[in-house]
Formats: C-alpha cells, structure tokens, sequence
C-alpha cells in the first residue's frame, strides 16, 4: 500500500469534538485504490479456509445458517500478514493518533470483519473492558472497507459516553448479537449511526459505547478493518494484546494486567480479543 509522505494533521475543532464527543470521523484517509487492496488482502486470507490464531471458517453447508461462520472475523491478522501490518501501522492513521493521544502511539490489535448479509450485529460495550489500558484507555481506528450504514450492519455510537468508566455489562440477545456482553445506554443518551463511505476512518475512545446493527441488506457486505491503539505512556495492557508496535514496526512487551477489572469475572468469555 502507498503511504502518504505528507504528515496528517488534523484541526483543532476535530480534536475538541473527539474530547467532547469521544469519537471523530477522518473522511477519505485512504485511497479507493488502498481499500480495493485492502479487500483483495483479506479476501486472499479468507481463501485459506483457517489460519490458527487468527480465524477458522466452514463451508455454508456447515454453517447452520449463521453466515459468521462461512466469514468469520479475523483477529490479529497483522501478527501473520506483512500488509496487514502495513495498514495497522499507516503513518497517517499514526498521526491522528498521536494528535487525540497528545503522544506517540502504541498499536496492539488489528481485526478484519466482512460482515456479509444476515449476519447478526454487536451488542453495545466498550473497548477498554476488554483492552485492560492502564493508565487512561485506548483508542480505536476503525477503517471502512465498504460503504457503512445501518442496512448493511453499520457501527452505532453514544456520543458522551467517552467520559464514562467501564460500565458493567448485561448479557447480549444473542438473537442479534454475535457476542455475549451489553451495556445499557445511559439515561439522557441514545445511539446514532455513524454512515461511512469507503476508506473514512472512524476513531473513537475505549470507554465510548458502541455497537453495530445486524446486516439486513440482500446482498451488500460490510467489510471493515479495526485496530486499537494505545498512548506510550501505557503501562499495562491485557495479556492477549502483546507484543505492541511501534510507528515504526517494533514490537515491545507491555506489563500484562491480569486484573479482572471492575466487572468481577461474570463474563469470563470476554477476558480474550473481541
């Protein structure tokens, strides 16, 4: 993939709605010729049928009916493919970073959905509840591949709720979520959907709650790329998270948090990468 050598910059209006908001959308941060490479990458992935520690996909035949299971996503894929790496550690997407961190970043998980028609959404939670960030939380780029809306399984938001703590989840309807953990909107608060075109790059802050719908459309996917991040000044991290990387490739053993944070341990399932 082609990297800009312009550094990325970002104005101060977007850095306040972030702080306000707890999210920002960067509209065209890459290319269409990027995202097609992007597709082809992960779709050159999905061929492979499974690739330990990162995804395990059946035939739809096998599938049940859940279509999560013929695309499943894919965790860590930067850990075993180079240009997935390339794409978590995009210098422009660094350099948002640094600006809503007010400090160089940390990448320490990269994940890719295809999210194809009918399949299920996800509850709304928080990152950090699972990320474990000490101190402060993390930070998430979360890169359109396709266009996103609320048809096709688009990413929901509660703007505000940045400045919450992690709030303790319920159990999710598995019905119309893949996972298993629900926070409850706040009251006073709702979620909106954030409409996103191909190659706009949605950044937002591990406390905000956030979800995605299911994918009710006939036959459009709702392919996204998604890395979390944390600031340098993070001391400790959960332990499915090492090593980190720098901006420049270099891999760094995080002090593990093996805390089981202020939840307790009612959902053990959600100590791993979600």
């Amino acid at each position: 993939m082609s990297k800009q050598q312009q550094a990325m910059t970002i104005t101060e209006q977007q850095k306040q709605q972030f702080g306000q908001e707890g999210y920002l959308i960067v509209r065209g941060l890459f290319s269409a010729t990027e995202v097609e490479e992007m597709k082809a990458t992960f779709s050159e992935l999905h061929a492979k049928g499974t690739i330990p520690n990162c995804f395990r996909a059946v035939l739809p035949e096998e599938a049940g009916g859940d279509m999560l299971k013929v695309y499943p996503r894919m965790m860590h894929p930067h850990r075993i493919n180079e240009a997935a790496k390339s794409y978590m550690l995009d210098p422009r997407v660094m350099d948002v970073l640094a600006e809503l961190f007010g400090e160089e970043a940390y990448a320490a998980q990269s994940m890719f959905y295809f999210k194809p028609p009918g399949a299920r959404g996800q509850a709304l939670h928080q990152d950090n509840f699972y990320l474990k960030v000490e101190p402060g939380t993390c930070i998430a780029a979360w890169t359109a591949v396709d266009p996103s809306d609320e048809e096709n399984g688009g990413i929901q938001l509660v703007p505000k709720t940045n400045a919450l703590g992690i709030e303790c989840p319920h159990e999710a309807d598995s019905a119309v979520s893949f996972s298993k953990e629900e926070v409850t909107v706040p009251e006073g608060l709702q979620a909106i959907p954030a409409r996103l075109q191909a190659g706009d790059v949605l950044f937002f802050n591990g406390s905000l709650i956030h979800g995605s719908y299911p994918n009710t459309s006939k036959d459009r996917f709702r392919r996204s790329f998604i890395c979390h991040y944390t600031g340098i000044s993070t001391t400790k991290i959960g332990k499915y998270y090492n090593p980190l990387y720098t901006r420049d490739g270099e891999a760094l053993d995080m002090t593990w948090n093996e805390e089981s944070g202020p939840c307790g341990s009612e959902f053990p399932e959600a100590q791993g990468p979600h």
